[in-house]
């Protein structure tokens, strides 16, 4: 008998955590999403019209907040940038002003990686796309989205996408996107209009 009502015990937790999983209310995403730099954050969102949500989801994603991430591909700091992007965006008219030497420093990486976001947003003119690119590679997405419109369609991430890693990215970070906009709403100022509908287009 105790045995049972045990795993009844057991059996309405689980089902409560998973109700508010599913639920996700604001205090159970500030645990579960953490939000760091957003001084940093919010001032690259402002300064590149980004929703700073979809830069905490990148980071959130990336990295998990970890300033000195390194993946095996050589990705670097929060929003795992590649030392051949930084340089590239070091080269650009309109770079940002400290130089890419220290990608492990949040203040950099926040401030390269938001440029790059808001490059990647302005040529693809859709936000899955722009996503996709940066994790796949420009060139890549160039390429499905050259496919997509000699079929005479527009770009769909779910359908279009040939690497399950960049859609699950995809997914991701506008899933972490949505989360921290819900969750942080006084830390992160207000969304940037058009990008939370251009979010809803993903596939």
């Amino acid at each position: 008998m105790r045995l049972f009502i045990g795993v009844l015990v057991l059996v309405g937790l689980g089902a409560a955590w998973w109700s508010v999983h599913q639920a996700m209310p604001g205090w159970y995403a500030r645990f579960s999403y953490p939000l760091r730099y957003e001084d940093t954050i919010n001032r690259e969102a402002k300064r590149h019209a980004l929703d700073p949500a979809l830069i905490a989801a990148v980071i959130n994603v990336e990295s998990k907040w970890v300033p000195d991430t390194v993946s095996s591909a050589g990705a670097v700091g929060l929003m795992q940038l590649l030392p051949n992007t930084a340089a590239f965006i070091a080269r650009q008219p309109k770079r940002p002003s400290p130089p890419p030497d220290e990608l492990t420093d949040p203040e950099i990486n926040i401030t390269y990686g938001s440029w790059y976001l808001r490059y990647l947003v302005t040529n693809h003119r859709d936000l899955p796309a722009a996503l996709a690119a940066y994790n796949a590679g420009d060139q890549n997405v160039r390429i499905w989205e050259q496919h997509a419109k000699a079929e005479g369609r527009g770009f769909d991430a779910g359908r279009d996408i040939p690497f399950p890693e960049t859609r699950e990215f995809v997914r991701r970070v506008l899933r972490d996107a949505s989360v921290y906009r819900r969750a942080y709403s006084d830390e992160l100022g207000w969304p940037v209009p058009g990008l939370a509908r251009i979010s809803s287009t993903s596939g």
